[in-house]
């Protein structure tokens, strides 16, 4: 958000709260977005209602501990918050930098399937900007990461621009393509709505396992041999890949501050995504960090990679 001509660093301008059911862990989870200062970052609260513990946990990628079926941040034997890329989505594709949230649960509620529920609570109270000016990650040359036919890179671009292809052998999607620059209302109006899929062969085998036992028709795309189960069909024709879109917006929201690059991927997922962003900070000399947006006019201050922990470590308050 620009303020006084400087992009600023934004919060929300009152506590949101919403309450849903966890799609893996079938738990009531209470959810509260509370508005915080510059520099805060997005910081989870996820308290115990058994113990009445609470722990802090930041939405950053060296906080990722798992991501199988969904992004997990936290410490396994302390406390976890699962499924985190759908409201990190969101916080990302509006524009927002510093929010806590507390969530009671061990898992952020599923809602519909999208990142929509979340667009409209935030926007029902809208964005407040900040005094401090805003910090961008900038990838400076490309990184890629590959996992068998699967691959994902960040290359240099000016502006946020995702391009993510899927390549299913169902005939349903088979292989699918959005690429957009990133923006306000091109997520609002073009990714946030899209939910997550999955088919219902694959839900048979996971339920014995004790996982999926929230999902239902109300939050996820069911897909059976070539058909949708819901009755109202798509929200998109390409409903698919853009809820990939959506996912790879959120994971890579945990890089600490917005990205500016391209982020492209072929059959990709929440592992490939975080292992995109552990490679791009494992070499300095690949990104560095920016106070303003590079296709400003007004010159552009950089800060050496080195500083990148402080900045937006787990250490700042």
């Amino acid at each position: 958000m620009a303020r006084n001509g400087v992009y600023a660093q934004t919060t929300i301008a009152d506590t949101v709260r919403l309450v849903g059911t966890g799609v893996h862990s079938g738990e009531r989870v209470s959810l509260a977005l509370h508005p915080a200062d510059a520099g805060t970052g997005i910081v989870f609260l996820r308290g115990d209602r058994r113990s009445g513990r609470e722990i802090e946990i930041r939405a950053d990628w060296t906080s990722v501990s798992a991501t199988e079926l969904c992004t997990v941040i936290g410490d396994p034997a302390r406390g976890t918050v699962a499924t985190i890329e759908h409201l990190m989505a969101a916080l990302s594709g509006l524009g927002i930098d510093n929010v806590t949230v507390e969530i009671d649960g061990p898992e952020v509620p599923v809602m519909d399937g999208s990142a929509r529920v979340f667009v409209e609570a935030i926007e029902g109270v809208g964005v407040e900007p900040l005094a401090e000016r805003r910090r961008y990650i900038k990838v400076l040359k490309p990184i890629r990461v590959e996992s068998g036919h699967s691959f994902a890179e960040l290359r240099p671009h000016e502006g946020t621009r995702f391009e993510i292809t899927i390549d299913f052998p169902n005939t349903l999607i088979g292989r699918q393509t959005y690429a957009a620059d990133l923006t306000a209302k091109t997520f609002v109006r073009h990714v946030a709505r899209a939910r997550t899929f999955g088919f219902v062969s694959d839900l048979e085998k996971l339920l014995p396992l004790g996982l999926c036992r929230g999902s239902s028709l109300e939050n996820s795309i069911a897909i059976k041999d070539d058909r949708v189960l819901n009755p109202e069909g798509l929200r998109y024709a390409d409903e698919f890949v853009r809820h990939k879109a959506l996912d790879a917006i959120g994971d890579l929201a945990l890089a600490g501050g917005p990205i500016m690059g391209l982020y492209r991927s072929y059959r990709g997922g929440h592992r490939l995504n975080f292992q995109a962003l552990a490679a791009l900070f494992s070499d300095p000399n690949a990104w560095c960090i920016v106070e303003q947006p590079v296709r400003r006019e007004a010159p552009v201050a950089e800060i050496g990679a080195g500083l990148l922990a402080p900045a937006f470590g787990p250490d700042v308050r």
